[in-house]
């Protein structure tokens, strides 16, 4: 029995939903596509770039006060830019999707002014929490240590 034009279309069909798993984005590397992003906005002084980084509500837990709202958020990091610091890389250690929300940790590192006027390199731990809004992931919260 050959097959029919039909046949084939249900057969591809099939194949494409049991792949469909196949075909979802990878937490951890959409994750780490969304730190390469906030990276390059911020070592190339892009601030309007970075802010459309976060979503409308974003909160950034910073040492100091929260900042909620993009131009609180663009006048933080276009400050720290001005006093110096550079070289800014996220690196993803983990990342977990939970529907409309990805939540991405791992390890920070820029190199700053230090004593004396010598570049310092600083790190420590990162945490976002990214919400899948239309086009993309926006960062709603982000903090660090």
């Amino acid at each position: 029995m050959p097959f029919r034009s039909e046949t084939c279309a249900i057969v591809l069909m099939a194949g494409l939903a049991m792949s469909a798993p196949a075909f979802a984005d990878d937490p951890k590397a959409t994750a780490q596509a969304a730190a390469d992003r906030w990276d390059q906005s911020f070592n190339t002084g892009d601030m309007d770039a970075l802010t459309t980084l976060y979503g409308t509500d974003a909160e950034v837990v910073t040492k100091g006060a929260p900042l909620s709202g993009g131009p609180s958020i663009q006048a933080y990091f276009t400050n720290l830019k001005s006093k110096g610091f550079a070289d800014h890389k996220l690196t993803v250690q983990s990342a977990k999707a939970k529907g409309d929300l990805l939540l991405a940790s791992g390890r920070w590192e820029a190199s700053g002014p230090g004593d004396g006027g010598a570049r310092k390199v600083f790190s420590g731990n990162w945490v976002n929490v990214l919400e899948r809004q239309g086009d993309g992931w926006r960062t709603v919260l982000h903090t660090w240590n």
